[in-house]
């Protein structure tokens, strides 16, 4: 087993792994996937030093003391507080879990697993299949392309661009934001307590929608999305091109609002149906 010990700013060369686990308490975490060499970059260091192994093909970067069974033993007094920035190879697996430690993860194709208290997660030209959990950290994803599930207590989703196979998201209070699209076949479940949900979609979008908020507002800019009218909880339901696709999103309080993106620059945005 490879070990190093990392108590100052260095740049170290990793040699060959097959996956990566990174357990932070603060500072930042960048993980960018290259052709290259593998390396960890420290630029900063504060407290306990890092200690990075190479284990049978798993690369594991953290501390001497916290074993990797869950977040507890990240919440400690000690000030511990890193900045690094590790290049892998693309199809590199991460495993992450930090307290507010800010992480990046870009062009990485294959699965990540990301756990947080209140740091925030940063994805970028992402392939695979990414599981997030937080407590009030929250995720921003652009051009991810695979599944993604993401559960928090109160922190916000973005989502700009890409294409979702699978998407399952619930929140308490956090914001669910998203400008994506939905393969033939693809399912899409959001669910939150009071928190807002904006979702933009292809104009020729096929899917089949559904959208309940027991006391917030409804509003869809698809025409075959429709009010279901009446009293009682607001809701929209219907069937959009060929209905290849399925959504459903829900909420006890939040607003819900579905848009449809132009396919030109000339073609506007109507709201229409299902508001209240």
């Amino acid at each position: 087993m490879a070990r190093w010990t990392i108590d100052s700013p260095a740049t170290v060369e990793l040699g060959d792994f097959a996956a990566l686990r990174v357990r932070l308490v603060s500072g930042s975490v960048a993980i960018l996937a290259a052709q290259g060499r593998p390396a960890i970059d420290v630029s900063a260091l504060s407290g306990q030093p890092l200690l990075v192994t190479n284990d049978a093909g798993i690369l594991t970067v953290g501390y001497e003391d916290m074993r990797w069974d869950g977040l507890l033993g990240l919440l400690r007094p000690q000030q511990r507080s890193a900045d690094i920035t590790l290049t892998v190879p693309p199809e590199c697996p991460v495993q992450l879990a930090v307290v507010n430690a800010s992480t990046t993860v870009s062009g990485v194709s294959a699965g990540i697993s990301a756990t947080s208290v209140s740091g925030d997660l940063t994805l970028d030209a992402v392939n695979g299949t990414v599981n997030a959990k937080s407590v009030s950290g929250d995720l921003e994803a652009s051009d991810l392309v695979g599944g993604l599930s993401f559960n928090s207590v109160n922190g916000d989703l973005t989502l700009a661009g890409g294409l979702l196979s699978q998407l399952d998201a619930k929140t308490v209070s956090g914001r669910v934001t998203a400008d994506i699209g939905l393969p033939d076949g693809s399912g899409a479940r959001i669910a939150t307590v009071s928190g807002e949900v904006v979702l933009r979609l292809p104009a020729d979008q096929g899917a089949r929608v559904e959208l309940r908020s027991a006391s917030g507002r409804v509003r869809s800019a698809f025409d075959g999305v429709f009010d279901g009218g009446g009293y009682g909880p607001a809701n929209a339901s219907g069937s959009i091109g060929d209905g290849a696709a399925s959504l459903s999103v829900t909420s006890m309080s939040g607003d819900l609002t579905l848009l449809a993106r132009a396919q030109t620059a000339a073609a506007g945005v109507a709201t229409q149906g299902g508001a209240r």
